[in-house]
Parts: structure tokens; C-alpha cells; sequence
């Protein structure tokens, strides 16, 4: 395995994680812009944008770049973050010039014609009709909102049917030429590639890429509070949380393994005291996502709405009590999960070439996974016990539920029963 990294004259860094013995390579480009970038009047224009950097180039039709991926055995996807965006493909070893090809033809080329837009607004608007029909993807929006009212980390990334159908062709090229730099860009590559090789790709591919005039997100400034929504459905969906922490915290480590303990698998507190010995609901898991000024840690759950009640002071006491009383065993089970985890995900070149990709974006570097375990292996009982504190003892709590009024009014005591 050798990681390596070149930074081209205008900006753009290249960044490379080579393998023996495998056919296949992961070979993307990810942007440092996603949802918290976009003013509210361009509230979902990163996703929009996303989608249609496949439907036509001025060399390519959108039928085009599906074929010439899918003729060699490949595939080409995208998807886009609260922060960043990302447009990969995979591909045998012997097509990896026809990645980059792609990967930089469909993000300088993209023409954006007006009947594509038309087609692809009306897609879009039924991806967001959709999460309005599955309850258990709306909770995470209107809990993200609560938790960060009224800016850009709070709202959806989709963005809304009105905003979407008002986006014109002028807008996606100018948000396109705005944020699609160089700079901002990173083309990380694993599996069967060569760096040079790719570098060399890369040079002839984007040198005509500018940088850009430099961007600063608005800050994330968390709020908290409680928001429900009334919905004949058969089930309770809640999430209760509160503040997080960012990448460079010293508590980032800390609450991973936390959260893991409390609720990030089969023996973890939450699942073994809510599911398996009251059984009082099917989904029960606790969460944290991390961003690069602050992050948000929560538990979701899905339950009768006549066992909300219970459930709700569960969560809270096993909240409580786990940060006061994790044991020795408890943080080796949840800390040997993590690194098995790490290690598992070593072994895809698209889970490395994500990996490689998010680490240049977000601390400028490659993070060798020897020191990720480092630093899981030096958190003691302490730290966590520290970060816990700090979460419970942070900005009021956020509670978001969907579901029968009886049990969403459940929960509006939620605050109450941490203290």
C-alpha cells in the first residue's frame, strides 16, 4: 500500500492510495461544497447541480455517459453532503483514463440545456416527495433543522419543490463557476491505479480549472429545542440529541466510542434495554456526525406510540447512566468494533478512495489508519466519561417526532428527565 499526494499548479490536490493484487480502482473527484454553502434562495442547488452534471457535456448526451461507463463493466454515481459533494466511478484497471475522462468532462463541461433541467427539476421534486412519504427519513430533517434553525446547516439538502422549480440554468452555472475550483477540489483514486500515471491524467484533464476567490461557510450555530409533526402513521419516530463535536475535537474520538456503547450495536445499552428486554421497538440506535466546526449526536427511535412514555425515559436514563457508569468492558467492546470497522473497510477500494478523499478535504492530509487506531486505543474511561458530561451538560436538547399526537406529546418532556 503507498498513499500519495501531488498538488497541481492551479490548486487541484491529487491524491492516491495504490493496492497489489486487485483488478479494480475507485477513482472520484470530490468538491469542498455541499448544502451549508448555499444561501436560502439556492437552498438545494448542490444536489440539483449534482444531478445534472449527468445529463449531457457538449462531447457527451446524457444516454452517452451511461453507456461508456456501463460498455466497460464500470459505474459512475454522485451524492451530495451537508458539506461536500462527490462524483465517483468504479472501473477495471485498464479504464482509468476513461474515469477521469468523465469525471472531468461532466464536472467543466456540463451544458445544463433547458429541457434536461425541466426533466431532472420534476426527478428532484419527487426525491423530496418521497422523504415527506417515509417518515423515518423526514425525523432526521426536521431534527437537524430544530437543532440549527434559520441557516444554511439546518436546512434539507434536497432543498424544497418551490425553491428547486424556481433554479434556473444561469443559476447552476454560476454556482458551478463560483465554487468548482481547483482549490476546492480533491481527485483521490485507489485500488489497481499509478500515481504519476494519474497525475499526469489529472493535468491534462483539469490545468484549466481556476482557483477560486476563497469561501467561508456561515458557522453552524446549534439552538436545540423540540419540534413534532402530527402524522396518521402507525408508528412513533423520535430522535433525541444535542450538540456534538467537530473533527478537530478533543472529544471527537471519545464520543465515538460513547456513542457506539450507548447504542451502535446489538450489545449496546439502548438496543439490549429497549429492544431485547422490553421489547418496545424494532429500530433503536444512537448517532453522531461530525462537521468541521461542531457536530450533532442523537438517538432514534421507532415505536407504538402508546409505548412512547417508556421509551422516552429510557433513552434518557440510559443516557444518564451511561455517561456516568461505562465500565472497562463496555469501551474495549465498543472501541475493538470501531477499529474492526476501520480495518473491514480497508479492505473495498471504494471505502479507501472515500476515506482518502474526505481526510485531504478536511484536515489537508492523509490520515494513515495506524494513527486513527492510536488515537481509539489512548481513549480511556476518563475521556469518555468527559465527553459524555459535556454533551448533557451542552445547550438544551433537541427532540423532533412524527407520528399519532398522543405519543409526540410524549416527549415534549424529554428535557426535563435528563437533569
Amino acid at each position: 500500500m503507498t498513499v500519495e499526494v501531488t498538488r497541481l499548479t492551479n490548486g487541484m490536490r491529487i491524491a492516491t492510495d495504490a493496492l497489489t493484487g486487485v483488478e479494480s480502482a475507485a477513482v472520484g473527484v470530490w468538491v469542498d461544497v455541499g448544502a451549508r454553502d448555499e444561501p436560502a434562495e439556492l437552498n438545494g442547488i448542490s444536489h440539483l447541480l449534482e444531478h445534472m452534471a449527468f445529463k449531457g457535456t457538449q462531447r457527451r448526451d446524457a444516454r452517452m455517459i451511461a453507456q461508456e461507463i456501463e460498455d466497460v463493466g464500470g459505474h459512475v454515481n454522485a451524492y451530495t453532503s451537508r458539506e461536500h459533494t462527490a462524483y465517483y466511478a468504479r472501473v477495471l484497471k485498464d479504464d482509468v483514463a476513461l474515469a477521469i475522462d468523465m469525471l472531468s468532462d461532466i464536472l467543466q463541461y456540463s451544458t445544463f440545456h433547458d429541457d434536461e433541467l425541466e426533466k431532472e427539476r420534476w426527478v428532484v421534486m419527487q426525491e423530496i416527495a418521497q422523504v415527506f412519504d417515509t417518515p423515518d427519513d423526514l425525523i432526521f430533517d426536521l431534527f437537524q433543522e430544530r437543532a440549527f434553525p434559520d441557516q444554511p446547516m439546518g436546512r434539507s439538502i434536497l432543498g424544497t419543490s418551490e425553491g428547486v422549480k424556481g433554479f434556473s440554468r444561469d443559476a447552476l452555472v454560476d454556482f458551478m463557476g463560483r465554487y468548482y475550483t481547483a482549490d476546492s477540489m480533491v481527485l483521490a483514486a485507489s485500488g489497481a491505479v499509478d500515481h504519476d500515471a494519474v497525475v499526469r491524467l489529472a493535468e491534462e484533464q483539469f490545468s484549466g480549472l481556476p482557483r477560486s476567490n476563497g469561501h467561508v461557510a456561515q458557522p453552524a450555530s446549534y439552538t436545540g429545542g423540540a419540534v413534532k409533526r402530527a402524522e396518521d402513521v402507525e408508528q412513533l419516530h423520535l430522535i433525541a440529541g444535542c450538540d456534538g463535536f467537530g473533527f478537530d475535537d478533543a472529544h471527537y474520538y471519545p464520543v465515538q466510542l460513547f456513542t457506539n456503547a450507548l447504542g451502535g450495536g446489538m450489545s449496546s445499552r439502548l438496543f439490549q434495554e429497549v429492544r431485547e428486554k422490553r421489547g418496545l421497538a424494532y429500530a433503536i440506535y444512537a448517532f453522531h456526525s461530525s462537521f468541521v466546526d461542531g457536530g450533532l449526536f442523537g438517538v432514534y427511535a421507532g415505536c407504538a406510540d402508546e409505548d412512547a412514555a417508556e421509551v422516552a425515559d429510557v433513552i434518557a436514563e440510559e443516557l444518564v447512566r451511561a455517561a456516568c457508569g461505562l465500565d472497562a468492558g463496555e469501551l474495549e467492546r465498543a472501541r475493538t468494533q470501531l477499529k474492526a470497522g476501520l480495518l473491514m473497510s480497508r479492505e473495498s477500494t471504494a471505502a479507501r478512495c472515500e476515506a482518502l478523499a474526505r481526510q485531504m478535504l478536511i484536515f489537508n492530509r492523509p490520515m494513515p489508519q495506524e494513527e486513527v487506531v492510536e488515537k481509539l486505543d489512548a481513549v480511556d474511561l476518563e475521556a469518555v466519561r468527559a465527553c459524555a458530561e459535556r454533551l448533557l451538560d451542552k445547550i438544551e436538547p433537541t427532540v423532533a417526532t412524527i407520528g399519532p399526537k398522543a405519543g409526540i406529546d410524549q416527549f415534549e418532556r424529554f428535557a426535563s428527565r435528563l437533569n
